[in-house]
């Protein structure tokens, strides 16, 4: 079945508002209106980046946090090894949002 991709965005983008609403209004660490909403935008978000590529052969650069660890020491070894290259200006591809203060346009774009 092919899903049009504005269709799963709109759907993505109506999950991400419940989302919010559940969570302003959430009723303890583990409220299982959250959560539902949670697997909610999961759930979109695979249908979504699904069907993006269906359609045009792309992606997002976005992964679902499952929330599974493998090993503590090798986590931390790849926390130093980001920190280790985290001024060099490479992409990794990896997203670590973004602190409104380090976010710099390219230089070219500054004014």
């Amino acid at each position: 079945m092919t899903v049009d991709p504005r269709a799963a965005l709109a759907t993505l983008t109506a999950s991400l508002e419940r989302h919010l609403e559940a969570s302003a209004s959430r009723r303890g660490e583990n409220d299982p209106t959250v959560v539902s909403a949670y697997q909610a935008v999961a759930e979109a978000f695979d249908l979504y980046d699904d069907a993006l590529l269906e359609a045009y052969g792309e992606v997002t650069p976005l992964e679902i946090y499952s929330g599974e660890e493998d090993d503590e020491e090798d986590d931390d070894e790849d926390d130093e090894e980001l920190d280790d290259h985290s001024d060099e200006g490479g992409d990794d591809g990896v997203y670590l949002g973004l602190d409104d203060s380090e976010y710099d346009e390219e230089p070219s774009k500054k004014k």
